[in-house]
């Protein structure tokens, strides 16, 4: 089989894309701009709403730059191998490395990343539903573009395992958190791992948006 070639200008354009956002957010992280106790009732917020579709089609526009004659790029075909026994080790695979992580003597990263609301708050119910549909729809399919297509497809050039592992971390790293980082790296090599199996981005989108959804589900059921 041959090895695709590697593609430096598209791989730098994807590498700087994505270090710029994880800087960023680090950045933010660290000078106090940003923590877990300010963003956690954002899906309340219509305007973080806004700001997320901003964010989310301005990176949609880069990767779709990138890949804007390399549609394979995105992997968006449909998937191949046993999807569905996959996709399922993987979602059961990062609840159980998230309940290893509890276990340690740090905080619970799922508060570090802010993705859940402290409480319901019904008032608020038209906002929420709109950030229910940033986060379970718009954010998994461009990040599953973004990592598990474009990225991952500029990574294969270094072996297979080398853009698995090297996906998951930059997966990581994008969210600009630091015990969370725990969860998030497993979670990325195995969304990777799942598109490396069925050579398709679409099987990830749907665990990736499970895996959000469930979060914001369970925030507010209980």
């Amino acid at each position: 089989m041959t090895r695709e070639p590697l593609h430096s200008v598209r791989l730098t354009v994807w590498v700087f894309a994505v270090g710029a956002v994880s800087a960023l957010e680090y950045v933010a992280r660290f000078t106090g701009s940003t923590n877990s106790a300010s963003t956690r009732n954002q899906v309340y917020s219509y305007s973080a709403f806004v700001g997320g579709l901003v964010f989310y089609g301005l990176i949609l526009g880069a990767v779709l730059a990138i890949a804007h004659d390399r549609k394979d790029f995105l992997a968006l075909r449909w998937p191949g191998g046993h999807p569905l026994r996959i996709a399922a080790g993987v979602f059961v695979s990062i609840y159980v490395v998230e309940a290893l992580v509890t276990l340690l003597p740090i905080r619970n990263p799922g508060n570090e990343q802010g993705l859940t609301p402290a409480h319901w708050e019904p008032a608020h119910a038209g906002a929420f539903a709109a950030n229910v549909v940033l986060l379970v729809i718009f954010a998994p399919i461009v990040e599953e573009l973004t990592f598990r297509g474009v990225g991952q497809s500029l990574l294969q050039p270094f072996g297979r395992w080398p853009s698995i592992l090297g996906i998951g971390v930059a997966f990581g790293l994008w969210h600009g958190l630091v015990e969370a980082e725990l969860v998030l790296i497993p979670f990325g090599i195995g969304l990777a791992y799942l598109r490396d199996r069925t050579r398709s981005t679409i099987p990830g989108m749907l665990v990736h948006a499970a895996f959000n959804g469930l979060a914001l589900a369970l925030s507010v059921l209980t």
